[in-house]
């Protein structure tokens, strides 16, 4: 990736456009969380992991064109490797944030669990559920921007020794 004009690493650009793509992949995990719920019986919990796989195609093809000015890199093998990797993190991320949310939420500060029915909707929306799910992508948020400006779309020299290492083995 070519270097920053600014030299900041939060970029009021790249955050804003990241924000933006990370709005949509965030919309993406909801509504197919909730679409495997329906289909497959499980859990709001079991969901989350599923969903994520869903919207990470999309993420790395959305983030490579408008997130980070990569479009023109001709890393893209490279970068979709490292996406690959700071994903499976931010997957943990996303897990483990929302179910402590909801622990905390549900066991220590004794919320309750809220429903709603959605406008023109025939399902009732679990909205606890729904908020700390949101908490959880808001923590996956910041890890990714930060692995991803750092390390997925900026030559770190990684995806050179881990390819001789394969070559190696």
């Amino acid at each position: 990736m070519s270097e920053q004009k600014t030299g900041t690493f939060f970029n009021a650009k790249d955050l804003i456009a990241y924000f933006l793509v990370a709005g949509t992949g965030a919309v993406i995990q909801l509504v197919s969380s909730s679409l495997i719920q329906d289909w497959f019986g499980i859990t709001w919990s079991a969901s989350i992991v599923p969903s994520y796989l869903v919207g990470l195609v999309w993420g790395f093809i959305l983030t490579k064109l408008f997130a980070f000015n990569a479009r023109q890199s001709n890393q893209t093998r490279r970068e979709m490797v490292k996406f690959f990797m700071v994903a499976t993190v931010s997957m943990f991320v996303t897990k483990i944030g929302a179910d402590v949310a909801y622990e905390v939420a549900i066991n220590y500060l004794g919320f309750d669990i809220y429903e709603a029915k959605l406008p023109f909707g025939k399902k009732d929306v679990n909205i606890t559920e729904m908020v700390c799910y949101i908490f959880g992508q808001g923590c996956s948020f910041v890890s990714n921007y930060i692995l991803h400006k750092s390390f997925t779309f900026k030559s770190t020299g990684f995806y050179d020794r881990l390819k001789e290492l394969i070559k190696e083995s």
